[in-house]
């Protein structure tokens, strides 16, 4: 569903969506799968108030604040529209203060084979960035041709998802009883040339009636109150990343709550250093044209 708080601390710059395979998917089973239909995405906008769970490390986080606004509307025909805003306040011992303001707009048609992004964050330190681009899987790979920060064209494996398809094979594999995933997402952050492996743990089924122990203002929304969630937690790897010991430290990890219809509560982001908590603060159902 949702984008990091920040993956560069020193920047407090953008990060992925979470909701977000070049290694193949795990098979582990847990629980039995659901064998009703797919639920289709819900057109929705979401706002997450941040705050600071835990910090830890040596650079001591004293607060983090802020609030994301996530939009997502479209269909399968018409394809998927992401728009997203987050602002941050992550103040440091010393009295530091760093503020950053991120927006992002997206596209990714039904099928995961085209991908469109446009992101730009601002901070007080330094000049605004912006990547824009798309993303085409041809055949034996996929086509990245960005226009900013630097005009780029490269190939990466055609078995990379995009950040909806990731959140559709995530509910899937939920659904089928998985409780491990693997798979590796490309969402244009950061320069756009940035490839994650991403390891997502899979929990046990929560029924519609099972009301969440910390509601929240969509917990009692029609459009969730029935539905089955699952807790899922997404680390994220840079694939360039590689570790000499042969254990890689996630760059991040998110962990949510993962309705059927695609919307996330109980958000939890942990940068290592520190952790932000997101409580959903404002829930609203949007229109979505019908399919032909």
């Amino acid at each position: 569903m949702t984008r990091s708080f920040s993956r560069d601390k020193d920047r407090n710059a953008v990060a992925a969506c979470v909701w977000l395979a070049a290694c193949a998917a795990a098979t582990v089973v847990s629980g039995s799968a659901v064998a009703a239909a797919p639920v289709p995405f819900l057109a929705h906008q979401a706002a997450y108030d941040l705050s600071l769970l835990k910090a830890r490390g040596s650079h001591a986080v004293d607060a983090a604040t802020g609030q994301i606004v996530y939009s997502f509307t479209g269909s399968s025909c018409e394809g998927y529209t992401t728009d997203f805003r987050q602002i941050s306040k992550i103040d440091t011992e010393g009295g530091q203060s760093k503020q950053s303001d991120m927006r992002s707009t997206s596209w990714e048609d039904a099928a995961g084979n085209t991908y469109r992004f446009k992101i730009e964050t601002r901070s007080a330190d330094a000049d605004p960035s912006i990547v824009d681009g798309i993303a085409e899987r041809n055949g034996d790979a996929i086509t990245i041709k960005l226009k900013q920060p630097k005009t780029k064209t490269f190939s990466i494996a055609k078995e990379t998802v995009f950040p909806t398809e990731q959140v559709r094979r995530i509910i899937d594999a939920a659904r089928e009883g998985k409780s491990l995933l693997e798979l590796a997402v490309y969402d244009g952050s950061d320069d756009g040339q940035r490839i994650f492996n991403t390891l997502t743990v899979i929990g046990r089924a929560i029924t519609g009636d099972n009301v969440p122990a910390s509601p929240d203002v969509g917990s009692g929304n029609d459009a969730l109150k029935t539905m089955m969630r699952w807790p899922v937690t997404v680390s994220y790897y840079d694939q360039a990343v590689k570790a000499e010991s042969g254990e890689q430290t996630p760059a991040y990890a998110m962990s949510f709550e993962l309705y059927e219809n695609g919307v996330s509560r109980a958000l939890k982001l942990d940068y290592n250093d520190f952790v932000v908590g997101g409580a959903m603060s404002k829930f609203d159902v949007k229109a979505s044209k019908p399919c032909k």
